[in-house]
């Protein structure tokens, strides 16, 4: 069977629901297309998974559909929605060894024993347990056990996969490690996967394309370098990343973007789309930290402020710095230590620079 036979078109249309007046959904519309990895990004409370639940079946909308390849599938029941899914705590049976775990929805799909073996036989290789399967749940580590759980979620050739932060349990490298591995496993098998998670560096490094939910509704989505370079708004900027904002107010047009003005001091900025803010209007420009450089030298920039630094941090790779400027306050900056000379220190004058192209407007919300 090829990936496009396996994957699966999924339309929200319109979804809603309320818990004593609360909505946790609110006209909620997203289309998942055949065989794509869409992430459901938000915080706490946000509605994400209250969104995997209602296409799971195990949460009933009070209106809207789902529609399963133009299939409403609303009223179905979860054990006729054919999805497999995959939880935070494994969920694996553990009285029973590594294969018959991931035989147990063979099994009570009433399977044939010469069909139970094969599948999974099939599914514990793709996910590299061949040589674990007489093992039991308490001999595997985290990251084996939560193989287990895909295996088991994928033996039955579900319509979609649905996995609700099925790494949150495991360390730092373990998980980068799991992270890699559903990646190439989505890729080889072709299956739809719908993943939610509130760890953003997780949703950009795995997904196809992400939806950031808020207060039951969904408030951006694209691809990763799309919601990263180009939010929306101040909470998907701060959200997805750290960013800096710069406020101000525009002072003329320019030439494929505008000059705004804070505190007495010109800035440019440059349009990526829309219609360029007229004269007067208050703006906000986002402003990743490692879009910003130490101006010293020959080096020249767009933009470019003064300021002290405040404090710093070693993170390996680069140096966080935070500079106190005098028109916006404490402003992150993140330098690459290989060519940062010698280390940083608080109280050091520095002179910090962007490119016009650097920052994207956004809305303040």
């Amino acid at each position: 069977m090829t990936a496009a036979q396996i994957g699966h078109d999924l339309d929200i249309v319109s979804l809603r629901k309320t818990y004593d007046g609360f909505a946790a959904l609110d006209e909620v519309s997203l289309t998942v297309r055949r065989g794509e990895f869409l992430t459901l990004l938000g915080p706490s409370g946000s509605g994400k998974t209250t969104l995997l639940m209602s296409i799971a079946g195990f949460v009933q909308p009070d209106s809207g559909d789902i529609q399963l390849d133009r299939r409403s599938i609303v009223l179905l029941p979860p054990e006729r929605r054919n999805f497999g899914m995959v939880f935070q705590g494994y969920a694996l049976f553990p009285h029973l060894s590594v294969f018959e775990n991931v035989a147990f929805p063979l099994r009570i799909r009433k399977c044939s024993e010469a069909e139970v073996q094969a599948k999974v036989n099939a599914a514990i290789d793709l996910v590299q347990l061949a040589s674990r399967a007489d093992r039991y749940p308490r001999q595997l580590s985290g990251g084996q056990q939560q193989r287990v759980a895909l295996a088991r979620a994928m033996v039955f050739t579900p319509h979609l996969l649905l996995l609700d932060e099925p790494l949150s349990a495991l360390d730092k490298n373990l998980r980068s490690e799991m992270q890699d591995e559903l990646k190439r496993l989505h890729k080889r098998i072709g299956l739809t996967f719908i993943y939610v998670t509130h760890d953003q560096d997780e949703a950009l490094s795995m997904s196809d394309r992400i939806a950031v939910m808020r207060d039951g509704r969904i408030i951006q989505q694209g691809s990763p370098s799309e919601l990263y370079d180009r939010p929306a708004t101040t909470f998907v900027a701060d959200f997805l990343g750290r960013s800096n904002f710069l406020r101000g107010t525009v002072e003329a047009p320019i030439s494929g973007g505008f000059t705004f003005a804070h505190q007495g001091t010109r800035f440019t900025q440059t349009i990526q789309d829309g219609d360029c803010p007229v004269p007067g209007r208050d703006v906000v420009v986002a402003l990743r930290p490692e879009k910003i450089s130490i101006v010293d030298g020959e080096a020249r920039a767009d933009n470019v402020l003064k300021g002290v630094i405040s404090e710093w941090n070693y993170l390996g790779a680069q140096f966080r710095l935070v500079v106190d400027t005098l028109e916006f306050g404490p402003v992150t900056v993140a330098i690459p230590t290989w060519k940062s000379g010698a280390p940083p220190a608080a109280g050091q004058p520095v002179s910090i620079g962007w490119d016009a192209s650097a920052g994207t407007l956004v809305s303040d919300n």
